[in-house]
């Protein structure tokens, strides 16, 4: 039988056996044993791998900077950073994303791939601490409870600018389909009865602008997230870093990154302040709630085929029935109302993690961190599926929609200006009993001639269409930070 080769590592509680194969060391093997919760490790999050590995390199440059690392330590540290960043030790980021300890399983995690990948690129052994140690090396100046809040803020960053661009290339989607049916004519309807003439135009249009709308939202959660507390050490008063480290260490960050990260005002309150993600949960809420409000509608304006509206055909995109041959249903949708509920749900999460903090930290940040990666990553997902294999594929049925417009009594409330309220109301009652149509039963009443009636019932002019201009490109809103990621993607 073989047995892997293992070697012994100790820390504050002892000696414990690592895998020698493995770049983490002795607290990750405690964390594996502790947090066995979710099955979801820390690697699987890749911007906040990567952004892990932004913060130990900018600690890195500025304590070389300062004498604090060797030429040779420093060179090594810097390399196994940039893999990190890169994404090429992933799979060593193996600590549960539930974790307890305010994330310092997840920054003992990064400190022991970095430090022994270091050594490997030197020629030495995993677990030569002498030369480079996780912690009075590839950790100095640093603490838990500022490097891991920086980290998330980075990793948020990343994962709001990947979900607007999948927020605005929806709106694009809904606005070109918009376009595409803009004088297609059909009744619009308020708490799901009959009201007055609009377009299928219309109708997705204003999809497209309800989803675009966010992407301001989005940016102003983003500038919250710029403001870290790196140099705040264990409860913000700095200690055990050099005077100069804070200053040189968020220049290289910024640097690193290319976002305009600025070092908080007031380093206790930053450290135990999770206030910035409350707001950003709940922007990346009430995007999912307007945008499962759409799919609610997708679905609805979808139903039939024979006995519901069908005034949209959606791309039919998989059987939809083990019993009912032929049967298909609004399935991408049906996922996005999904995704939506678990980050409506997830926001309470965050809530209530933020609320129990006590004093100078909070310890339930790998949650809110969790959660709201997840949750972004989840919708622009889900976004990307729903322009791709819905909205891209929308079709209308235009004679069916044009002649069910024209029989429908919403038309009647069009002519209530030449007629009156009470002889519209009339007619209404009219068409409704079966005794003819709006627009004989308005030519009967002699008000009003064939050619001026026609005038009034056309499409254009029952759904105030604006006549048809050029659209002038509008630039998106100030990105969240730069156009490269902080993984260099």
């Amino acid at each position: 039988m073989n047995v892997a080769a293992v070697r012994i590592e100790r820390d504050s509680l002892g000696p414990h056996e690592v895998p020698e194969s493995a770049y983490w060391g002795v607290h990750t093997a405690r964390a594996l044993t502790n947090f066995p919760i979710s099955g979801t490790t820390v690697g699987s999050h890749r911007e906040l791998v990567a952004a892990l590995g932004a913060v130990k390199l900018a600690a890195a440059r500025a304590n070389h900077d300062l004498g604090l690392l060797d030429d040779r330590q420093y060179a090594a540290i810097r390399q196994a950073a940039d893999e990190v960043r890169a994404g090429k030790l992933d799979a060593q980021f193996v600590v549960d994303v539930i974790q307890g300890g305010a994330g310092t399983s997840t920054n003992m995690n990064a400190n022991e791939v970095i430090a022994n990948r270091a050594l490997e690129i030197l020629g030495l052994p995993r677990g030569a601490y002498d030369v480079i140690d996780p912690l009075d090396h590839v950790n100095r100046c640093q603490s838990t409870n500022d490097v891991y809040p920086t980290a998330v803020r980075l990793a948020l960053l990343t994962a709001i600018d990947r979900l607007a661009r999948s927020t605005a290339a929806l709106a694009d989607a809904f606005a070109a389909k918009a376009a595409e049916f803009r004088t297609v004519p059909k009744i619009g309807r308020t708490q799901l009865q009959d009201a007055v003439p609009m377009t299928v135009g219309q109708e997705l249009g204003a999809f497209a602008v309800t989803l675009r709308e966010e992407l301001a939202r989005l940016a102003d959660s983003g500038s919250l997230l710029r403001e870290v507390n790196l140099g705040a050490t264990a409860i913000g008063t700095g200690i055990t870093a050099h005077p100069d480290y804070r200053q040189r260490a968020l220049a290289y960050l910024a640097e690193i990154t290319g976002r305009p990260v600025v070092g908080a005002g007031d380093l206790v309150e930053a450290t135990m302040d999770t206030g910035a993600f409350v707001q950003v949960s709940s922007v990346l809420k009430r995007v999912v709630v307007k945008a499962s409000k759409v799919c609610n509608d997708l679905r609805l304006l979808g139903s039939g085929p024979q006995a519901g509206l069908a005034e949209l055909l959606l791309p039919a995109r998989q059987a939809g029935s083990s019993i009912m041959p032929g049967k298909v249903n609004p399935v991408i949708p049906e996922m996005v109302n999904q995704v939506a509920f678990w980050v409506i749900g997830t926001d309470l999460t965050v809530t209530m993690a933020a609320e129990g903090g006590q004093l100078q930290l909070n310890a339930f940040e790998p949650v809110i961190c969790h959660g709201l990666l997840q949750g972004f990553n989840w919708t622009a997902a889900a976004f990307d599926s729903l322009r791709e294999l819905c909205v891209d594929g929308i079709r209308v049925d235009e004679p069916r929609l044009t002649a069910a417009a024209a029989r429908n009594v919403g038309l009647v409330t069009a002519l209530t200006p030449q007629l009156g309220y009470a002889r519209a109301a009339e007619i209404a009652k009219a068409v409704l009993s079966g005794a003819g149509d709006v627009r004989a039963l308005a030519l009967a009443t002699g008000t009003l001639d064939a050619e001026a009636l026609d005038a009034l019932l056309r499409p254009e002019t029952l759904a105030n269409l604006a006549p048809l201009q050029v659209p002038v490109p509008v630039p998106l809103p100030v990105p969240v930070g730069s156009e490269e990621s902080i993984d260099g993607a």
